[in-house]
């Protein structure tokens, strides 16, 4: 490529390869202005309502604005760092939980329900599993995975810390899940990485998105996806999602995941996120009904589809 890459000259040209050169342009401009990307963040309304959580805000003096597809989230203003939010009681109470907005996407488009047996097959750290806690009522029955120690640890700390207790923790691959088991809803926010969450001249994501990192999450990724789609329940939905737009992490293993299973198809992902002037910018997709989501100054890349089981 002619100029000074973006982010690395892998990242650039994969990006380039995948998309046309408009659509390229607006990845590229994404990852500049992720550079300033605002602190985000969500009421955890299994402890706090959003009202206490604007009122903790505005009592601190911290400036926020609301964004109009999801009540629970907030923005915090220019300048603000996490640091800030760290020393409120609501935070060390668990309260509060932050969060990109477009990793709360996909616990959203899942639409978890009360008494629904809910698999979170990625769980740690725990931020999406107390999300379907708290969109549940605290009344579905979730199992969270992790098969690494001490983030299962993590998972386990942060989700005693949310309140979510409705939860089981299985310190296991979720590769290899018994096939005993079975879901009514799974969410898969699979290992992948990490396209959608790079700024301009970030030299840690330089050294991290490379080609052998691409090899080894699309492996995971379609033995996951393979064993998703198994403990699935007739009937049952899956949401998909990555931090990535890379096709070959998104749409492309969702269509070779169809291929094994035939009784599975795609359905549109609807939600008010992508409506009205707060939306994000969205790229043109290869499987109809899924989402990718363009990296901006609000918003991380982020591919989310739905999969239901007929």
């Amino acid at each position: 490529m002619s100029h000074e890459p973006i982010v690395s000259s892998f990242l650039d040209e994969r990006v380039s390869v995948a998309y046309d050169s408009a659509v390229a342009d607006r990845i590229f401009d994404g990852y500049r202005a992720a550079c300033d990307r605002p602190v985000t963040l969500r009421a955890n309304t299994l402890k706090a309502t959003a009202s206490d959580v604007a009122a903790a805000l505005e009592d601190a003096g911290i400036a926020f604005e609301m964004v109009s597809w999801y009540g629970d989230a907030f923005v915090l203003a220019d300048g603000v760092r996490e640091r800030a939010v760290w020393d409120l009681d609501i935070y060390q109470q668990g309260g509060v939980y932050l969060q990109s907005l477009s990793s709360m996407m996909p616990p959203l488009v899942l639409e978890p329900y009360r008494g629904a047996d809910i698999l979170d097959m990625c769980a740690a750290p725990g931020g999406k599993t107390s999300q379907i806690a708290a969109l549940s009522g605290g009344a579905a029955h979730i199992t969270a995975c992790e098969m690494n120690g001490p983030r299962a640890e993590k998972l386990t700390y942060n989700l005693e810390k949310l309140g979510a207790r409705n939860v089981q923790v299985m310190r296991t691959d979720a590769r290899r899940l018994d096939e005993f088991f079975s879901f009514d809803q799974i969410l898969l926010d699979a290992p992948c990485t990490g396209s959608g969450t790079a700024c301009a001249g970030d030299e840690r994501a330089a050294k991290r998105i490379t080609e052998a990192l691409l090899k080894k999450v699309t492996r995971s990724q379609r033995a996951l996806l393979d064993r998703a789609l198994t403990v699935l329940k007739p009937g049952g939905t899956l949401i998909y999602s990555t931090c990535s737009i890379f096709p070959e992490e998104n749409e492309e293993q969702v269509a070779t995941a169809l291929k094994r299973h035939r009784d599975c198809e795609v359905k549109p992902v609807d939600t008010l996120a992508f409506d009205g002037a707060d939306a994000p910018d969205i790229l043109p997709g290869r499987i109809e009904g899924t989402r990718t989501i363009c990296p901006s100054r609000l918003y991380e890349g982020f591919f989310i589809a739905k999969i239901v089981k007929n």
